[in-house]
């Protein structure tokens, strides 16, 4: 495994909860609402549209939010790449392995739906106001963190080792590389 060159915050090790804080993927259908509202108002209402496009949630990002004093030991914040390049930076940077539930990873039935109208892919769909932390109990950062109003849930668990484990259902795979965000397939088209 590849190191991935980051700065630590903290510490994670074997046996943390992998806690997913925010929507996955929310930015990229927002941003998608846009490049193909037409494409979309043929398939949902423009009050559904609006649903998507609107930014009402609690900003989870560093300067927001006390990480540290919420329990968490570690933090990765998610942009481009979405939820998957994420968890791969943290888990390169500390050199150890995780396991994922797809069906844990918070994400809002509008970003399915765009998501599926266009073939893409929500976890490796450009996400703000989204983060990925580790802890050592992540329900109760999962609690704190519904108390400021924030959607979170434990997803996973760092693992010794560096298996990249996601399980979708009964289904066992393993995490790619990173690779370009989904975002650019509706850009590229568009343009």
């Amino acid at each position: 495994m590849c190191g991935i060159q980051r700065e630590p915050r903290g510490t994670m090790t074997p046996g943390q909860d992998l806690v997913a804080a925010g929507w996955a993927g929310r930015e990229g259908a927002r941003r998608i609402s846009f490049f193909r509202e037409k494409e979309l108002l043929s398939r949902f209402s423009g009050d559904y549209i609006e649903l998507m496009r609107r930014r009402d949630e609690t900003p989870v990002d560093s300067s927001c939010i006390p990480w540290r004093e919420y329990g968490a030991t570690e933090w990765e914040e998610v942009s481009e790449g979405g939820i998957f390049t994420a968890l791969w930076n943290l888990s390169g940077a500390y050199r150890l392995g995780f396991i994922v539930d797809l069906y844990r990873i918070p994400v809002r039935q509008e970003t399915i739906e765009v998501c599926e109208q266009y073939d893409v892919n929500p976890y490796r769909l450009l996400s703000s106001n989204c983060v990925v932390a580790v802890s050592d109990h992540g329900w109760k950062l999962c609690e704190r963190l519904a108390e400021r109003g924030v959607k979170a849930a434990v997803i996973g668990r760092v693992n010794g080792g560096i298996r990249r484990e996601v399980w979708y259902g009964q289904v066992r795979g393993f995490m790619e590389r990173p690779r370009e965000d989904e975002i650019r397939k509706i850009i590229q088209e568009v343009l």
